[in-house]
């Protein structure tokens, strides 16, 4: 099955939805970038996406890819944390030219992507995400932006609380 992507700037809820769904009974895959990070910052040399964009961003190419597989080999469906699309924005926010097989490998998701909005009451910064909430918003509306390039319906995910956002989602996919 195509997995569904739930995609958003930072401080959008996007973790919180993730897990509501998971709890509904079904396959999430986590964030790709904030583990990358994690690991990375541990490393002495490590490649982060503020101080080698094009190089996190093929570890980041490399690890979706790899959800995207296992999610297409399942009997449900499938949900994951921000996709290949989302590399496509941070590498054009970034200044960094986007790979041509990029944009291909962007494809094969569910036509629909789900897109959560930064909340200022919500937003927090910390090491793996040091962006102003002015920059989230920045950031979010150049996920909308790439993923309708890209050929995808986004549909932005209304506020409220975090089971009655899962809810909507799941109805849009027709999954309740």
């Amino acid at each position: 099955m195509q997995p569904i992507i739930i995609t958003g700037g930072p401080g959008a809820g996007k973790t919180a939805l993730l897990e509501a769904i998971a709890r509904k009974g079904y396959l999430v895959f986590p964030e790709v970038s904030r583990q990358l990070i994690r690991e990375q910052q541990q490393r002495a040399q490590g490649i982060l996406p503020w101080t080698d964009l094009p190089a996190f961003a093929a570890l980041c190419l490399s690890a979706m890819s790899e959800h995207r597989r296992l999610a297409a080999e399942g009997t449900m469906p499938a949900f994951v944390d921000r996709a290949i699309g989302d590399i496509c924005a941070y590498l054009a926010i970034g200044g960094a030219p986007i790979p041509v097989d990029y944009h291909q490998a962007a494809r094969g998701y569910h036509p629909t992507v789900f897109c959560c909005a930064p909340k200022r009451e919500i937003y927090v910064q910390d090491e793996e995400r040091p962006h102003s909430f002015a920059e989230a918003e920045q950031i979010h509306r150049q996920l909308v932006e790439t993923y309708q390039a890209l050929g995808y319906q986004v549909l932005e995910v209304p506020w409220g609380r975090v089971d009655e956002r899962a809810g909507w989602v799941l109805a849009r996919i027709r999954l309740v």
